[in-house]
């Protein structure tokens, strides 16, 4: 008993210092903005002077991620990316997929960690590698655009 109360105490405090030590989230500059930290802020002001980037050609725009083909190890087709999904403003946390169906008809969504897929150009086609089979994919935890707020 006296370990379990000293495990405890001992990730109580842990959990106190880790928290001391991260900085105070900034304040949002007006009822209408909501700073998240570098990334998009989630509001209707800009919370920086506007800026501009200059890409590369190696960098991938979504325009050209959503609608490529999702392929196994075996070179088999089992999906196609239909959407990018960005926490809180800051970076890409999933990848909507499509699986199942025909033709668009009865097919399901499932999200994608990111970094459980590899992206390559195919003699100028973009594909997609995960390292599962359709089966899987399919029975995955289902995604419903319906459900998320509007």
């Amino acid at each position: 008993m006296k370990t379990i109360i000293a495990a405890a105490m001992t990730f109580s405090l842990m959990g106190t210092a880790a928290y001391a030590q991260q900085p105070a989230a900034p304040a949002a500059s007006s009822a209408d903005a909501a700073i998240v930290g570098p990334g998009i802020a989630m509001g209707k002001a800009a919370t920086m002077p506007l800026k501009y980037v200059e890409i590369q050609d190696t960098d991938l725009v979504t325009s050209k991620l959503v609608g490529i083909n999702i392929y196994n190890k075996a070179n088999e087709e089992i999906g196609e990316i239909s959407d990018v999904v960005i926490g809180n403003g800051k970076s890409v946390i999933g990848v909507v997929a499509s699986v199942g169906g025909f033709l668009g008809l009865g097919s399901s969504y499932v999200v994608i960690d990111p970094a459980s897929l590899a992206i390559a150009d195919d003699n100028g086609t973009w594909k997609a590698y995960v390292d599962t089979n359709k089966e899987d994919l399919s029975a995955a935890p289902k995604f419903d655009y319906d459900k998320m707020k509007k």
